[in-house]
C-alpha cells in the first residue's frame, strides 16, 4: 500500500489564512498608531489653546488698562467717581475688599462643607446620602444673581438682631464695633458667598472621601478606633489634598462674584476691619458692574487696571494652592 506524504512545511511558514490575518493585524495597527497621533495632537492642542487663551487675556487686560496705568493723576482726576491720585491708589482699597469679604466666607463655609461631606460620606444611611448630595449638587446650579435677590430681601432682616446684639456685646473689638441697620456690611456678603461657594467645596470634598481605601478604615476600626477616630486617622489625612483644592475652587469663585455682592453690600472704599460697619469695604468685580454701563473713554482703561489686578490675584490664588498641594502629594489618593 503506497503511502502518500505531504510535502514538509519549511520552518517559519505561515498556516492558511495567515496572509490575511496578518494584512488585517498590520492595516488595525497601522489605524491604531493614527488614532493615538491623532488623541496625542487634540489632547496637546487643548492644552495649548487653554495657555494661549490665558496668554490673550494677560494681554488684552494688559493693552486696555495701559492708558489708566500711564494717565496722571490729573487726567485720572476728572472721572468722576475715581478716588484716588493713581490707580494703585483706587485699586488697593478693592483688592483689599475683594480678599476680606472671600477670606470670610472662605472661614465660613469650609468647616460647614467639610463636615457635610463627612456626614453624606460615612455617616448618612445610604438613600438619605444620595438624596442630599443631590440637593448639594443642586445648590450649585442657582444663579448668583438669585442669591443676592434672596441675601437682600431676607437674609439682612434675618442677621439684623445677631449683628445688633454682637455689637452689643463685642462692641469693645473693632471687629464687631458701631454696627448700623440694615446689615449692608462686608459680612453679610461674606454669608451670601459662603452659601454660594458650599456646594462646589462639599461636593469635590465629598467624592474624595469616598476614594479613601477601605483597608485603610477597617484596619483602623480593627485596632479599637470609634467613626470619629477613623475618620481623623484615615479620611481626613487621605482627603486633605482634595480638600485644599476644593478650597481654593471655592475661593476662585468668591473672589470672582459680582451680582450677589453688588446687591447685599453698601460700597466704600477703605481699608478698614470693621465687618458690620456699612460703606467700608467694595470688591472689584462689583465695582466693575456697577460703574461699567456709564464708563467711558479712560474711565473704562481704569475698570480694565482692576479687572487685571483681580486676574492677576486670580492667578497668584491657584499658583500657591498647587504649591501647597504639591508640598502635600503624600497625601493624595493619586499616589
Amino acid at each position: 500500500m503506497a503511502l502518500t506524504t505531504t510535502p514538509a512545511r519549511r520552518s517559519g511558514a505561515a498556516p492558511d489564512g495567515a496572509p490575511a490575518d496578518a494584512a488585517a493585524a498590520v492595516r488595525a495597527a497601522s489605524t491604531g498608531r493614527v488614532g493615538s497621533k491623532v488623541f496625542a495632537g487634540l489632547s496637546t492642542g487643548a492644552g495649548v489653546l487653554i495657555l494661549v487663551t490665558l496668554a490673550a487675556v494677560a494681554v488684552f487686560l494688559l493693552v486696555e488698562a495701559w492708558p489708566a496705568l500711564t494717565a496722571s493723576s490729573e487726567e485720572l482726576g476728572e472721572i468722576s467717581w475715581f478716588n484716588g491720585g493713581s490707580v494703585a491708589e483706587y485699586v488697593g482699597p478693592l483688592v483689599f475688599g475683594t480678599l476680606l469679604a472671600a477670606l470670610l466666607a472662605l472661614v465660613l463655609a469650609v468647616p460647614v462643607s467639610v463636615g457635610i461631606a463627612l456626614f453624606i460620606s460615612h455617616y448618612a444611611p445610604r438613600r438619605l446620602a444620595q438624596g442630599l448630595g443631590y440637593l448639594i449638587d443642586l445648590l450649585a446650579a442657582i444663579p448668583s444673581v438669585v442669591y443676592g435677590l434672596w441675601g437682600a430681601l431676607w437674609l439682612l432682616g434675618v442677621v439684623d438682631p445677631f449683628f445688633t446684639w454682637l455689637s452689643s456685646t463685642l462692641g469693645f473689638v473693632p471687629l464687631f464695633a458701631d454696627y448700623q441697620a440694615p446689615a449692608k456690611n462686608i459680612l453679610s456678603a461674606a454669608i451670601v458667598l459662603a452659601v454660594m461657594i458650599l456646594p462646589i467645596i462639599t461636593a469635590v470634598s465629598r467624592e474624595v472621601f469616598l476614594q479613601t481605601p477601605r483597608l485603610h478604615e477597617e484596619a483602623s476600626l480593627a485596632l479599637g478606633a470609634t467613626r470619629w477616630e477613623m475618620v481623623r486617622q484615615a479620611v481626613l489625612p487621605f482627603g486633605r489634598s482634595g480638600v485644599i483644592s476644593a478650597s481654593m475652587l471655592g475661593l476662585g469663585r468668591a473672589l470672582g462674584e459680582t451680582m450677589a455682592v453688588l446687591m447685599v453690600i453698601s460700597p466704600g472704599f477703605l481699608y478698614s476691619f470693621h465687618l458690620l460697619r456699612p460703606g467700608q469695604h467694595q470688591t472689584i468685580a462689583a465695582n466693575i458692574a456697577s460703574k461699567f454701563p456709564e464708563a467711558s473713554g479712560l474711565s473704562v482703561s481704569a475698570l480694565i487696571a482692576t479687572g487685571l489686578a483681580l486676574f492677576v490675584i486670580t492667578f497668584a490664588v491657584n499658583f500657591v494652592a498647587r504649591w501647597i498641594i504639591a508640598r502635600r502629594a503624600e497625601f493624595s489618593g493619586a499616589n
